[in-house]
């Protein structure tokens, strides 16, 4: 049995992730703003399951929800990163208020919770941090940069933080989704309040075409985290669905291309030996 800590667990990916950590036996932190959301989880599971109100953008509030957590269950051995939301809007039409926000929640918030977490982490010398990051890191569409920053400098810090306690004992995988049937593109998405006709067409506010279909089943996101987690060696990325693997091959390819293109000028820039 293992306890796994999980931020945004009120709803989407958070929501079934908690609940299927519970149904295979294990114990479960499940935060949220509103722990209203939480209430039938606290009944289905009362002996395994602790829910606590957490706002990874206040640090008090993180600092409560560990020491709860270590109180109650002795300790966390899986911490996920997953509270966020998105942000739509062309850069240009970037509110700087509203981008702060995002940033907070979305990059700054993991970073204090992780901090949180891991004093005691390393001094157990075991655990997993998860950190729930987007494919719109990689392929960044258009309307979605601000989005794809925030989960891109989440996985810049992932990759540095691995390097560091790995070889303390500790893990860090960064898991990529991509589109699911969540509560996303509505309840958990915000739009910009600036409209810049110019850019009506190329993110699609034009015409009469509707969203792309969501693909994916967060429950079974949920399964596949799980069993990731559950491995000996846990990956250090996990692309979930399969428009983000063929994100993920289309986002590698253009970029080598450009890179084989101008591997002589790259090359040109190195000193005389």
């Amino acid at each position: 049995m293992t306890t796994w800590f999980i931020t945004g667990a009120s709803s989407g990916l958070g929501h079934a992730l908690a609940e299927h950590v519970l149904a295979a036996g294990h114990q479960v932190v499940a935060t949220a703003r509103n722990t209203s959301a939480l209430d039938a989880l606290r009944a289905a599971y009362p002996e395994t399951v602790l829910t606590t109100a957490l706002d990874v953008t206040a640090p008090s509030s993180i600092t409560a929800a560990v020491a709860g957590a270590e109180e109650r269950f002795g300790g966390i051995d899986v911490l996920v990163n997953n509270a966020g939301y998105g942000y739509t809007c062309a850069v240009e039409e970037g509110e700087d208020e509203a981008v702060a926000r995002l940033f907070a929640t979305n990059f700054f918030g993991p970073t204090l919770v992780i901090r949180a977490a891991l004093p005691a982490m390393r001094r157990r010398g075991n655990g997993l941090i998860v950190n729930i990051s987007s494919v719109g890191a990689r392929i960044t569409i258009p309307g979605g940069g601000y989005y794809a920053a925030a989960k891109a400098a989440l996985e810049g810090l992932s990759g540095s933080l691995r390097k560091e306690v790995e070889p303390l004992g500790l893990r860090v995988m960064v898991v990529e989704p991509g589109s699911f049937r969540t509560d996303f593109r509505g309840r958990s998405a915000e739009r910009s309040g600036v409209r810049i006709d110019a850019y009506d067409e190329v993110l699609g506010r034009s015409g009469d075409a509707g969203p792309s279909p969501q693909r994916g089943a967060p429950e079974k996101a949920a399964a596949a985290i799980l069993h990731a987690a559950e491995d000996s060696e846990p990956p250090r990325l996990l692309l979930l669905g399969s428009d983000a693997l063929a994100g993920f091959h289309a986002a590698a390819d253009d970029a080598a291309q450009d890179v084989e293109r101008f591997e002589k000028l790259t090359r040109s820039t190195d000193a005389a030996p």
